[in-house]
């Protein structure tokens, strides 16, 4: 399925790639990228001749139906694994068991640094976890890389992709065997991650923020909630004057034809 799949992905959007020569025509090796849309596990996949496996919600291999069927067949077919993400650390620690042993096997890992998708097209903080423990665990080499505009492709939320060259970027890879056997410093994780996210950032151009894509997300959903209740109170407090203006012009009507009928009945008598 790879093969039919990634042929009709560069057939249809024609994604543009520089750097291929740096991934390894065997062994294992770390793609490391931004992640800007949902299509990115499918288009970095497409424009190389190795499996890239990447990790994906376990619900993508258990929704049942014929639906769920075709899904769970689509994304093995694209070389997903499944990762049961809803036990906390726990889920992360399978996650990077996967990846080992995948890298144990002389394939190609993908994985996603920032850990979601950019909310906002911009390069977040790399996740100091899975990227740098499976590194220096297998002491695979890194390759960062870029995708570029795959966003515009398929924003957040949107089903149908929009028909348009995406770009991708790989960089030269990163060695970091000086720090093997030491994925239990977490300030040896920290200096891998941000120089990993370092090189994407040079490679894709994209603005830095220091700060998790979670967290961001967090904010953005906070203002959001925050803008919907100030709108909400808004419409609420128009509607309330809109009654208390449409309730003082029925008074006046009602004080009008009061006068109007003691007027009639002045004149009658």
């Amino acid at each position: 399925m790879k093969i039919s799949v990634g042929a009709g992905l560069k057939l249809t959007f024609r994604p543009w790639v520089e750097g291929r020569e740096h991934v390894p025509a065997e062994g294992p090796a770390i793609l490391a990228s931004n992640h800007l849309s949902f299509c990115d596990s499918f288009f970095l996949p497409a424009v190389l001749d190795r499996k890239v496996t990447f990790i994906a919600k376990a619900e993508y291999f258990t929704t049942p139906g014929i639906k769920g069927k075709l899904t769970a067949a689509f994304f093995k077919g694209v070389g997903q694994l499944p990762v049961d993400r809803s036990g906390g650390r726990g889920a992360g620690e399978a996650a990077i068991r996967s990846g080992i042993e995948v890298l144990e096997r002389g394939e190609l890992f993908g994985i996603y640094p920032e850990g979601t998708r950019s909310p906002d097209g911009r390069l977040y903080r790399g996740k100091p976890g899975g990227l740098a423990r499976v590194a220096l665990a297998t002491g695979a080499p890194v390759l960062p890389v870029a995708m570029i505009d795959t966003e515009k492709i398929q924003p957040p939320g949107k089903m149908m992709p929009k028909l348009m060259r995406p770009g991708i970027r790989i960089g030269a890879p990163l060695d970091f065997s000086r720090y093997q056997g030491m994925e239990g410093d977490r300030f040896i994780l920290r200096s891998v991650t941000d120089e990993v996210m370092y090189a994407i950032m040079k490679l894709s151009g994209q603005e830095y923020v220091d700060i998790y894509a979670t967290a961001a997300k967090r904010r953005l959903a906070d203002e959001a909630k925050e803008r919907a209740e100030a709108e909400k109170a808004e419409r609420a407090e128009k509607k309330a004057w809109e009654r208390a203006e449409h309730d003082r012009e029925e008074q006046d009507r009602l004080e009008r034809e009061r006068r109007e009928d003691k007027d009639g009945e002045t004149r009658a008598g």
